[in-house]
């Protein structure tokens, strides 16, 4: 969140939008902190890390940091550092505990640990959940979202089951963002659809489109003034926007939030405008009303709550030891119904709570009180999800193994557990609005916590007494950590300061009466029908007079009756019926009216239900003698059909009840019928038994004793059917706990293998990726040795041929299929040259390369190296063979031993003081040294562009020509003298030495000459 000096500081605008410089949005994002990304994924998870780091931008800074998480087998080894480092410019590491996180860095949870974030630092975790219940993304989402609030981001990504849905309620709660990946683009879809299904995400995307809107998003988020207007700073937008964004949110939902919080307002209204990418206030109000989709996403943005089940566990159990005993003890002495009150009930986890933890107390101590608790929220998704009752699977890290086992099961349709329908039947689940709407009465129990720290002092002053007018007196109201009763000490004791327990004071009349007149006036100005009819708000309510005679017929003339079936089993009882019936000794079970007549009543009674049900006409017997309390009164008894299907629903099947009325007989109607008296008729058959004619008598009492006896066979009959099918009931009662025990080992057995799955299919995806990166290079090092021509063959260490490469078909007749045979096998094409496996066995022995000279049959030279093969390890596993093709330089070598040789000849033709020339066939100088220049005069240069029969004096020309002749038929000569021109044209005489030069076919093709003078070679001979 900006602070206010942030918020107040000019920009230098670039657009209508108030967008910053680059530099400027830098800035901003390290005074204020930067975003922390939490990556979440599972099975399918590599591709799209891989997907979108790709998709970075590899030319800027981001500016952020992020957190990867996945399911990962504790004993294996991730190779996901070293995978997601070729994709991004960023570094990646494996997260260590106490980790500073930096901005543009990659953190990855190391396998085997839970991961957390604790002021800007990564703690490890060992796993407290067992394998196949662990749940690290939620882990590490809730902690991001506490340690950062409105700078963690959420990023869900491919995966099975439903990690990740509740750190997604955590992260939106501190006013995060949150992205999750199209089911239509993951290879595992359950994960993302989890997220989405929680209603908070904010963008779904394709995880190549992911840092796209990411970056928009921080930009927005973190470089913009949203309480800017196109005004300027002195129009107080915050006095203006904010009534417009009021009114909308009134308008369109019909609830009031100008009583909340303004700055929980503000951080969801920004983080909407960055969701929207709108950075002006006034725009966004224009936005609001032009899209009224969008009023319904900050409606349910500004509704956003953290709850999971049992939240605060201490404070759960102060009110389970404290509170809920309490309650049920003053039941017992008021007779009453227990009922609780859940205010801002949010996805009903704290609800299902509290109703846990009284069910429990009942069947802990064997009571047997109606349970009533009422769940409220203003937001209808939320309280549509709390009465499914239908939760991901990740509730159970919240959940102790008993509680789930026994308060929940699961639904495998639908990803998740679902509540057991006995906890859901004690449940009511509204849509209430606490600030308008009128409270609960007459409750044991008030739950609001977390609610009141979102309103302002005015409406927490309002909301104190009206709990306090909604308890019973001592009940009890029980806050949120952060929360209190205020200055309102003379309505609530304190019974736990720590876990936020307060009890009902006696409140006093002027203040019951102020908080009726509270929600009258809101009834009232809310346009009730009853007030506009009146004429007034406090005009008194009269029923209307039909429902006023019926109502004071049933309660002072109505007789007693009970509705029953066929088989006498009693649905509904109305009136006083404990003079007529009473309870039956034996296991309670469903009541039945035959079991539960008294002396006098019973086999009339059955007689006459016996005969309205086969005859479905009502039947009268007057003047029962029916013993109560030791002595006998005179009843008459009436049954007659009864149908539950009403007359306009025809066709709907008829459901057939009986109506038992029994009264009183009057003492006039008894001494009035002295006679026995049957009549029949088509409606009803009436019997008067106040007649004292013995025929009649002793014609009933026959009739009487044959039904007795037949009723008595049926009933002994069906109490043995109903035995045998008690013990059927039993065994299979039996059966079924057995079957759900095994259901329950066979769930965590599932649990276990699709967490391992998870881990398997994330290590399958790691393997294939570094195959397939092995198999580039394994390409790449084919290529590269195949393209440097060098003969290579790779020994393993009992010298058997591992691989080799094209080149070595020159040297060794090697195929592919020798590949695993001994290298002594081979038969090679190399001369003179039979040690290779001594050779071999020499270096593995000594680790010293060995190099030597290889000639083949065909003539061509190389250079042999064995060297060792070493692993990465540096472990010996076999020698490296390499032949390196020498031949031009073995050719170089023997031309250099050539010119050597004749750099020392032309060393000494240099040096030498007589003149030595070469002359080709024509007589063309070739070559001069500097002898003949000393001699003659020419130089060099002037000597090669003569001929020799330029220095041959005339005379002499057919001679030399002669000898010419004689050296081109292998003739040789002594030398002799003769004579030669200088450059001077002065004849000098010489004494010359020729010589004929041959080349390696036998061919003269040049003449050289050896030429001294002969007043030197005189001085020499004295």
């Amino acid at each position: 969140e900006l602070s206010d000096q942030q918020r107040n500081l000019p920009l230098n605008r670039k657009n209508d939008e108030g967008l910053s410089s680059e530099s400027q949005t830098t800035e901003m994002i390290q005074s204020a902190g930067f975003p922390i990304v939490g990556i979440g994924a599972s099975a399918g998870g590599l591709a799209a890390f891989q997907a979108f780091f790709s998709a970075l931008p590899a030319d800027q800074d981001l500016n952020m940091a992020f957190v990867l998480v996945q399911h990962l087998a504790p004993d294996h080894e991730s190779l996901l550092v070293e995978i997601l480092s070729r994709g991004t410019r960023m570094p990646v590491f494996e997260a260590e505990d106490g980790m500073s996180i930096k901005m543009n860095c990659v953190y990855i949870i190391p396998p085997g640990y839970d991961m957390a974030l604790m002021n800007g630092t990564l703690q490890l975790l060992e796993p407290s959940a067992l394998r196949g219940h662990r749940l690290p993304i939620d882990f590490f989402f809730r902690s991001l979202a506490l340690d950062q609030h409105q700078r963690s981001i959420g990023i869900i990504l491919s995966g099975t089951a439903s990690d990740g849905a509740q750190g997604v309620k955590a992260i939106k709660s501190e006013a995060g963002m949150v992205i999750a990946q199209t089911p239509e683009s993951a290879e595992f879809d359950s994960m993302p659809r989890s997220a989405i299904a929680t209603g908070l995400v904010d963008y779904q995307l394709a995880p190549a489109d992911m840092p796209a809107q990411l970056l928009a998003y921080v930009s927005m988020a973190f470089r913009t003034l949203p309480w800017q207007s196109e005004a300027g700073l002195d129009a107080h937008p915050a006095d203006v926007s904010m009534k417009k964004i009021f009114a909308a949110l009134w308008t369109t939902t019909g609830h009031d939030f100008s009583h909340y919080k303004p700055s929980t307002i503000q951080r969801r209204i920004e983080r909407r405008m960055a969701v929207q990418q709108i950075g002006l206030i006034d725009n966004y109000v224009k936005y609001l009303h032009q899209n009224p989709p969008e009023v319904e996403a900050l409606f349910h943005d500004l509704l956003i709550g953290v709850t999971n089940f049992f939240r605060d566990p201490a404070e759960f159990l102060a009110l389970e030891q404290q509170v809920i005993p309490k309650i049920f003890v003053g039941k017992f002495v008021r007779r009453g119904v227990v009922r609780v009150w859940i205010c801002g009930c949010s996805t009903g986890e704290e609800a299902y709570s509290i109703a846990i933890l009284l069910r429990e107390y009942q069947e802990a101590t064997d009571t047997q009180f109606a349970v009533q608790v009422f769940a409220t929220d203003i937001d209808s998704r939320a309280i549509a999800t709390a009465r499914a009752g239908v939760y991901p699977m990740s509730v159970a890290a919240d959940i102790t193994p008993d509680r789930l086992s026994k308060y929940f099961q699961l639904e495998p349709n639908e990803g998740g557990y679902r509540i057991r329908k006995d906890i859901r039947e004690i449940m009511v689940f509204s849509e209430h609005d606490i600030n308008k709407d009128p409270p609960f009465s007459k409750l044991d129990l008030i739950s609001c916590r977390n609610l009141l720290i979102y309103f302002d002092a005015n409406l927490q002053k309002r909301l104190i007494p009206l709990f306090h007018f909604a308890l019973n007196p001592e009940a009890y109201l029980f806050l949120g950590t952060s929360e209190s009763i205020g200055d309102s000490n003379s309505l609530f004791t304190t019974l736990d300061r720590r876990s936020k327990l307060f009890q009902r004071k006696p409140g006093l009349p002027s203040l019951q009466n102020s908080v009726l007149r509270r929600f009258t006036s809101n009834i009232t100005a809310s346009g009730s029908t009853l007030a506009r009819v009146a004429g007034k708000a406090n005009a008194p309510m009269i029923p209307p007079l039909r429902a006023l005679v019926e109502r004071t017929l049933l309660q002072q003339w109505a007789p007693a009756a009970a509705l029953v079936n066929a088989s006498g089993d009693i649905f509904y009882l109305h009136g006083r019926t404990g003079m007529f019936l009473e309870l039956s000794s034996g296991e309670a079970g469903v009541n039945n009216i035959l079991k539960m007549a008294r002396e006098g009543l019973r086999h009339e009674l059955s007689l006459a239900l016996h005969n309205v049900v086969a005859t479905r006409k009502m039947v009268r017997m007057l003047g029962l003698a029916v013993k109560t309390n030791g002595h006998f009164t005179r009843a008459n008894l009436a049954i007659g059909p009864v149908s539950a299907v009403h007359p306009a629903a025809s066709d709907s099947p008829e459901v057939h009840f009986y109506l038992v009325i029994m009264e009183v007989a009057l003492e006039a109607s008894t001494a009035a019928a002295p006679t026995v008296e049957k009549t029949t008729d088509s409606s009803a058959n009436t019997i008067d038994f106040t007649s004292d004619a013995e025929t009649v008598i002793a014609t009933l009492r026959a009739e009487l004793r044959i039904r007795d006896e037949y009723l008595q066979s049926a009933r002994e009959e069906l109490e043995s059917s109903n035995e045998e099918l008690k013990s059927s009931n039993e065994e299979m009662q039996s059966v079924n706990e057995e079957l759900q025990s095994t259901n329950e080992e066979l769930e965590t057995s599932r649990e276990e293998m699709q967490s391992i799955n998870e881990e398997l299919a994330t290590v399958n995806a790691e393997l294939q990726s570094k195959v397939s990166t092995l198999t580039h290079l394994n390409d790449d090092m084919n290529n590269l040795l195949a393209g440097t021509g060098i003969a290579t063959v790779f020994v393993d260490r009992n010298l058997c041929i591992l691989r080799f490469t094209p080149a070595v078909a020159l040297l060794m007749n090697l195929i592919p299929t020798d590949v695993g045979r001994p290298v002594g096998h081979i038969v090679s094409n190399l001369v003179n040259y039979n040690s290779l496996p001594a050779d071999a066995q020499a270096v593995l022995a000594t680790l010293e390369l060995k190099e030597s000279q290889v000639q083949t049959a065909n003539g061509a030279w190389f250079m042999m190296r064995i060297r060792p093969y070493r692993t990465q390890d540096n472990v010996i596993e076999g020698v490296v063979i390499t032949f390196v093709d020498i031949t031009e330089t073995k050719r170089i070598e023997l031309a250099l031993a050539k010119a050597n040789e004749q750099l020392r000849l032309a060393v000494v033709v240099r040096d030498s003081h007589d003149a030595i020339t070469v002359q080709d066939l024509d007589g063309r100088i070739i070559a001069w040294n500097p002898g003949a220049t000393r001699i003659y005069g020419w130089s060099e240069a002037e000597a090669l562009q003569m001929n020799v029969r330029d220095r041959i004096p005339e005379p002499l020309r057919k001679d030399c020509l002669s000898r010419v002749y004689q050296l081109s038929r292998a003739e040789r000569f002594a030398p002799y003298d003769t004579q030669r021109i200088t450059k001077d044209g002065v004849m000098v005489d010489v004494c010359m030495t020729v010589t004929s030069l041959v080349n390696e076919f036998g061919q003269m093709y040049a003449i050289a000459t050896t030429e001294r003078l002969a007043k030197r070679v005189a001085e020499v001979g004295e």
